[in-house]
């Protein structure tokens, strides 16, 4: 199921979107790459250009101001791309200056629109762009004439530069030497510097690759802001999209190195070492945030929502969830002991909330019974309006009560009361996360359909949130979850090709770095695993058990006890079988040890016999129905006819069958499907009194209904290229057209089993030891 608490990690430099930076303390200064921007903005401003391109133009302003140097060839291409009259406007303009005389860019200067006179166009003064050219205006009028010479200097080379040929490998500088500058109150360079691998980096579809080429001098604060307003909100929506860990690394490492003191990048330098799962850097940069931001500057209060006592209680907070994420449950009591006691101490009632939700959700992530502390945290976030919390605490006692049993409509009732809640303050998270968990719940009952549909609904709906920076809200965990039941759902159909498609999409949303990768890669494991295994591919499907067992090892035990048995190494999957089972009624995982009993039910058909394998089939029945897990119910009662046929009742195990073949028709893997008719015939062709090499009379019309039970059964192990169910089909469809006399029909299916087992080259079990 979704992780429904995946969002409570609280992140203090976040409110709607922006980073409070006000410990950076660089202000703006003149570049070459923002005089490119002028002349960008004058052209707007004087020529004429169509109403299409001036709106693409109007959305590049405000990424072009607030984003690290460009390249002149990156500047040039992203106008270009949006309008091709402008940039080569653009292109002269810079060409007139950096060929010509200072005097050149002094004129430039004194024709740039003045922002208090500007009324009718983009400059004017309350305007973004009209705030811009007045920064610009008064740094350029604070500039001696030593640094006016400079700066002209430093334009002729990054105009040139980007014509100018590579000599051995190295790229041109954006600036020139830092001797030669000296444009700001600090020994900084002008522009920023990328090396050779940084430059050819092609731009975003959509975006500026401005953020996927790290600078190397000092950025101003809103280029500092921009950046980490930026990162931050991808980290959290789109990862995918955010630099690379490493790359954010030096990025941080570069910013932090001009100014140690700046908390909100040691905040952003936390988030980035969660993503690789590093503890130490993790846990460091955490507390250099807090301490930082003690420091930055707050009214020093002990008491209420702002100063020391917030800070203090909010790290131990995030420390607590620190440790709860890599599986350090001591310390994060501890922590989180801590940090309820100065919660408690200031009256702070939404961050005792938040300690209450993380209460309950450390003592699940320990096997606890936590349902009266999650009931107590719902009750008080909706006594203090906090309906985030409060919907969290409902859907985690939903997520709790699937687990013990109980019934589908009245969680679903819960959440149809949660979603209520979502849509009325719009929280569009926990709406996507409700839909990933109704669709793990209805998979969990067994109720495919029900589950598809929910599915769908999730990925066509579109986000409440308002689209930045170009992320569509698709690329967080419930996406992941949803899109992973999706392809598990498609191969059980045999839809492979389908399959394929979802995993190469999640992929590509989700690459191995990401922190919700693993969800597919134990998907697409557990896909190809049991397509082998189907298959009768035991060699294929073996080493898979590993790499599975290192993503989940319970699967990976219980995939490994399957292929034993499946090599008739049945001690040993017994053995792996009985561990397994006992530590899954420890956790409470109801599935598995369901799983782990049908598993050891055929142990005992192949061993100590059919009758043993009886108490063992009941107790997961009851288990199964008490859980209301129709799926497995169905499977187990599948065992149970089997093990009645074999017992010699076939009439019994016919009518045990007829309860469970609609909702397996209706609603399972097409293996499932294939087993259960194939079942069917056999019990048809024992209640008509069929006996294989043996003489007697049987009756023509179940014999004849048993054939096309048979006929309905190849068609689905077909559909998965499961030859050696296939052979067992074709073996018994001989059999039934020698017994009616069929000649032409017998020959034609013995040479179809002939086939299919001198292609196998492997002697067939016999038939009536196998369901």
């Amino acid at each position: 199921m979704a992780s429904v608490h995946e969002s409570l990690y609280f992140n203090p430099m976040m409110t709607n979107g922006v980073v409070h930076a006000n410990v950076f303390g660089i202000k703006d200064w003149v570049t070459p790459y923002k005089i490119s921007v002028l002349a960008l903005l004058h052209e707007m401003t004087a020529s004429k250009i169509t109403l299409p391109e001036r709106r693409r133009l109007n959305k590049l302003i405000l990424p072009l101001q607030q984003g690290p140097d460009l390249t002149l060839g990156q500047f040039l291409k992203t106008v270009e791309e949006r309008c091709p009259q402008t940039a080569y406007a653009v292109k002269l303009r810079l060409h007139e200056m950096a060929d010509g005389e200072l005097k050149d860019m002094e004129y430039f200067f004194s024709t740039l629109p003045t922002p208090f006179t500007a009324f009718d166009t983009e400059a004017y003064k309350t305007s973004v762009v009209g705030l811009f050219m007045r920064h610009m205006l008064l740094a350029y009028n604070k500039l001696s004439f030593s640094q006016v010479y400079k700066l002209y200097k430093s334009l002729q080379h990054y105009y040139h530069s980007h014509y100018a040929k590579p000599v051995d490998g190295q790229v041109p500088a954006l600036v020139a030497d830092d001797s030669e500058m000296d444009l700001t109150s600090i020994d900084d360079t002008v522009g920023d510097r990328v090396d050779k691998e940084e430059m050819d980096t092609a731009l975003h579809e959509s975006e500026l690759q401005s953020d996927n080429t790290p600078s190397r001098g000092p950025l101003s604060q809103k280029q500092a802001e921009y950046f980490l307003a930026r990162q931050a909100y991808l980290l959290k929506n789109d990862e995918n999209k955010a630099l690379k860990p490493a790359a954010l690394q030096e990025e941080l490492n570069n910013m932090l190195k001009f100014n140690p003191d700046f908390a909100e990048a040691h905040y952003l330098n936390y988030l980035n070492s969660m993503r690789v799962q590093d503890i130490f850097l993790s846990a460091h940069s955490l507390l250099h945030y807090f301490d930082r931001l003690i420091l930055s500057g707050n009214d020093g209060k002990s008491n209420g929502d702002e100063g020391y006592g917030r800070s203090l209680r909010y790290a131990a907070l995030n420390l607590a969830s620190l440790h709860c994420r890599f599986g350090h449950y001591q310390q994060a009591d501890l922590a989180l002991q801590e940090a309820i006691r100065i919660a408690q101490e200031s009256n702070d009632h939404v961050c005792l909330q938040h300690c209450l939700s993380w209460l309950y959700t450390l003592e699940q992530m320990k096997g606890s019974d936590s349902t009266v502390l999650t009931e107590d945290s719902v009750k008080m976030a909706a006594h203090f309006c906090l309906p985030y919390l409060a919907s969290l605490g409902i859907q985690s006692l939903v997520q709790q009560g699937a687990t013990q049993g109980k019934t589908a409509h009245k969680l679903m009732d819960a959440l149809k009361d949660t979603d209520i809640l979502h849509w009325k303050h719009s929280l569009s998270e926990l709406i996507e996360i409700s839909l990933a968990q109704t669709t793990s719940i209805w998979r969990m009952y067994g109720k495919s359909t029900m589950s598809l549909q929910q599915a769908q609904l999730l990925l066509n709906m579109s986000s409440l949130e308002p689209v930045n920076f170009g992320v569509q809200q698709n690329n967080t965990e419930a996406f992941a979850v949803v899109l992973c039941h999706l392809a598990e759902l498609h191969a059980e159909q045999g839809l492979y090709g389908a399959v394929s498609e979802i995993i190469q999409h999640l992929k590509e949303q989700f690459p191995p770095h990401t922190q919700h990768a693993k969800l597919w890669m134990l998907c697409d494991l557990k896909i190809q695993f049991e397509r082998h295994m189907n298959e009768g591919k035991y060699h294929l499907a073996e080493p898979l058990v590993t790499a599975i067992a290192a993503l989940n090892q319970t699967e990976g035990l219980y995939r490994k006890a399957q292929v034993l048995k499946a090599l008739n190494r049945s001690t040993e999957a017994y053995h792996i079988l009985q561990q397994l089972q006992a530590r899954c009624e420890k956790i409470k995982c109801t599935e598995m040890v369901i799983r782990v009993m049908l598993s050891t039910a055929e142990l005992h058909w192949e061993s100590s016999g059919f009758s043993t394998a009886l108490p063992v089939l009941l107790q997961a029945l009851a288990l199964a129905r008490q859980h209301h897990l129709q799926s497995l119910a169905s499977e187990t009662i599948l065992h149970l006819a089997f093990t009645q046929l074999m017992l010699g009742v076939p009439e019994q195990a016919l009518y045990v069958l007829h309860e469970a073949i609609e909702p397996i028709l209706a609603h399972r893997a097409v293996m499932d499907k294939g087993r259960a008719m194939l079942l069917a015939a056999r019990c048809q062709m024992a209640v008509a009194g069929f006996r294989p090499n043996r003489q007697g009379q049987a009756d023509l019309r179940l014999a004849a209904s048993a054939l096309d039970t048979l006929n309905e059964a190849a068609t689905y192990f077909t559909q998965l290229n499961c030859k050696e169910r296939l052979r067992d089909v074709r073996y018994l469809q001989a059999q039934l057209h020698h017994s009616l006399g069929q000649t032409l029909e017998c020959n034609k299916t013995a040479m179809l089993f002939r086939l299919l087992d001198q292609e196998l080259q492997s002697p067939a079990p016999p038939v009536s030891m196998r369901l």
